[in-house]
């Protein structure tokens, strides 16, 4: 298969672009050239800022098999990424996240059926100001409205492990490895959905080389996960003496501690649905996940 990715060089984009070509695929990445523009030399690139239509016309020279949308935050500007390839691409795969239900959503065990928000107008900057989950429910829709039928909408939730930019998972382990006494925060029982990059880049190749068009939440394991379970395989996987120390809620919030930026991976229990979301269709469409230990090694080694 032919496949354009728009981005292609940070993360997700970049193990993307590795489980398309170990799966035999052309790949081409479009994007600015600004991150890691040396990566994968064997690789077309063009040049473009999405942002520009005169760039974009250049995707016109080409027919795709699938594009992938990696990089797509606000609505008018995707909307002129799917207007420009939809008559040039088979599928638009857009890369969404579970914060279209909320932040938090309202209710555990939320499925692709609940309600996200809704465009009410067509002036697309109007929504400029909106939070990140209802600016992505906004490209979903612009992507459907110009290519309705072919699109697959991937909504993840937490991606981790190698080459993650954000420290929102390596913290744990890199903190771990170090040893000593590791405030553990919130409640140990607490739920935690995250997802392998390598694991959402290989399914979501496949979910195209399937001609899969639907809407899929995409997180993780298949069984359900805690907070103390993932540090406790940070510690075991580190193999450095730590003590781990619990801190509540409470007393967390009562420090000005930020839940999931100040302290990774924690949400206090009013936001603990952020971990509870239904992934069931995935796993019907054959998400699959590697060990934990395995992400958290090959994390530290990174790292």
């Amino acid at each position: 298969m032919n496949i354009l990715i728009i981005g292609g060089t940070i993360f997700l984009g970049r193990h993307l672009v590795e489980a398309a070509l170990a799966c035999g695929h052309t790949v081409t990445l479009f994007n600015r050239g600004q991150h890691n523009p040396d990566l994968f030399p064997e690789v077309e690139k063009l040049r473009g800022d999405r942002t520009k239509i005169e760039d974009l016309q250049r995707l016109r020279e080409r027919h795709w098999d699938a594009v992938i949308d990696t990089c797509g935050y606000f609505p008018h500007i995707v909307q002129l990424s799917a207007q420009t390839l939809a008559d040039y691409v088979e599928r638009y795969v857009f890369i969404s996240s579970i914060s279209v239900y909320g932040e938090p959503p309202a209710t555990p065990d939320i499925n692709e059926n609940a309600e996200v928000a809704r465009l009410t107008s067509e002036h697309l900057e109007n929504y400029l100001d909106e939070t990140y989950g209802n600016r992505k429910a906004l490209c979903e829709q612009v992507v459907e409205a110009e290519i309705p039928a072919r699109t697959l909408i991937i909504r993840p939730g937490l991606i981790v492990g190698p080459y993650d930019p954000s420290d929102r998972f390596t913290y744990w382990p890199a903190r771990l490895q170090r040893g000593g006494t590791v405030l553990a925060p919130g409640n140990p029982d607490a739920p935690v959905q995250i997802i392998d990059v390598r694991d959402l880049a290989e399914w979501t190749i496949r979910m195209i080389e399937y001609q899969q068009i639907s809407i899929l939440n995409a997180t993780g394991p298949s069984i359900p996960l805690s907070m103390r379970q993932v540090l406790e395989a940070c510690r075991q996987v580190a193999g450095t003496p730590a003590e781990l120390v619990w801190m509540d809620d409470d007393f967390l919030l009562s420090q000005g501690v930020a839940p999931f930026t100040d302290l990774p991976l924690w949400l206090p229990s009013f936001a603990a649905v952020m971990h509870q979301v239904n992934i069931a269709k995935a796993i019907n469409a054959g998400l699959t996940f590697r060990p934990l230990a395995k992400t958290i090694a090959d994390t530290l080694a990174w790292d």
